[in-house]
């Protein structure tokens, strides 16, 4: 009798293969949907889609494996091409003011979410999730907070879930809320920037409002993100001198993606980076988070999330208010010029 084969490389990529595929053909029809309805964002569509085939559909088993883990890869490839967007003389030009608020916006949320997610009684994982999730850029910041906290991927799908519901509350309610508060269209921008939990709906928000009001809002929204790369390093440092998680390989001090999120960046701030790469670049970008966006929107399940996630909404609605109150009052101090 012949020895059995012990599985190869091979094996692995085809238990992968059909959630891979299933994620890529997701985010292609995101794209496509977006072409056809105007002012809408791939990336949120792409979560929605996810959303709504596994609430309304069973989702084969046989999908799952490679919908975790490349979901995950394409994230962290499309956050890293994200660097090639903005350049530190694009954020520093919004003047000090508005960086002030930007800063106030992801700390004091970030801060108030962890404070009280400590006095309702939430793991230490779920309360990072959820502050970097509230404070920085959403889904993407949950994910790439992940490997720092060893959260359980139902923490993971709770504040990728709770993101999806709050900020999609969010594109009608702020644009309205600044309009009640007399703002301009570039301050309306400025407020949905640094308030707003996806750059997804930030997009969607401001392109509501008018061109102005869209371009300081990304521009605002941007500034939040680059906080990513400190914030999770920060928490990767932190989670690494705890010695509470046992059977687990402990997180880098500063995960590649990370690196690789600021070096894009830098590249783009030398303005060396041609025109054209940097727009094939973009267009990668966009169906690479739209990919992962579709694999992270299957792991959003409503029921579960409200049955088991109470606390969780609690903690969410909360930090939906005090980013709401921090970016207003600092939109109002600090007005962008123009």
């Amino acid at each position: 009798m012949e020895p059995a084969q012990a599985p190869g490389p091979d094996s692995g990529f085809r238990r992968l293969l059909p959630g891979l595929v299933a994620c890529i053909i997701g985010g292609a029809i995101a794209l496509a949907a977006a072409k056809l309805l105007p002012g809408a964002s791939p990336l949120l569509i792409a979560i929605l889609l996810g959303a709504i085939w596994r609430n309304t559909m069973n989702v084969p088993a046989i999908l799952m494996p490679g919908v975790t883990v490349s979901s995950k890869r394409l994230l962290r490839t499309g956050i890293v091409l994200l660097g090639l967007q903005l350049s530190l003389s694009q954020i520093l030009g919004l003047g000090p003011g508005v960086l002030l608020v930007v800063l106030l916006s992801v700390g004091v949320t970030f801060g108030a979410a962890m404070l009280i997610g400590k006095w309702l009684d939430i793991e230490l994982p779920q309360r990072l999730l959820i502050a970097a999730g509230f404070s920085i850029c959403g889904a993407a910041a949950v994910a790439a907070t992940e490997g720092a906290t060893k959260a359980k991927q139902d923490q993971v799908a709770t504040a990728i879930g709770l993101v999806v519901l709050f900020g999609t509350l969010m594109i009608p309610i702020v644009p309205a809320l600044g309009s009640l508060m007399g703002m301009n269209d570039e301050a309306i921008g400025m407020f949905i920037g640094a308030s707003t939990h996806e750059v997804a709906q930030v997009v969607a928000a401001g392109g509501a409002v008018s061109s102005s009001a869209l371009a300081v809002a990304v521009t605002v929204k941007l500034a939040r993100v680059v906080t990513l790369a400190p914030i999770v390093a920060g928490v990767s440092i932190y989670m690494r001198k705890k010695h509470d998680v046992t059977d687990a390989k402990k997180p880098p001090l500063v995960p590649l993606f990370v690196l690789g999120f600021i070096a894009m960046m830098l590249l783009r701030t030398t303005g060396f980076v041609p025109e054209g790469l940097l727009d094939a670049a973009k267009v990668a970008q966009t169906f690479l988070l739209a990919a992962a966006m579709f694999g992270l929107g299957l792991g959003v399940h409503l029921k579960s999330l409200m049955r088991s996630g109470s606390r969780s909404l609690v903690l969410a609605a909360l930090a939906t208010l005090v980013i709401l109150v921090v970016s207003a009052a600092g939109t109002m101090l600090f007005p962008p010029a123009g």
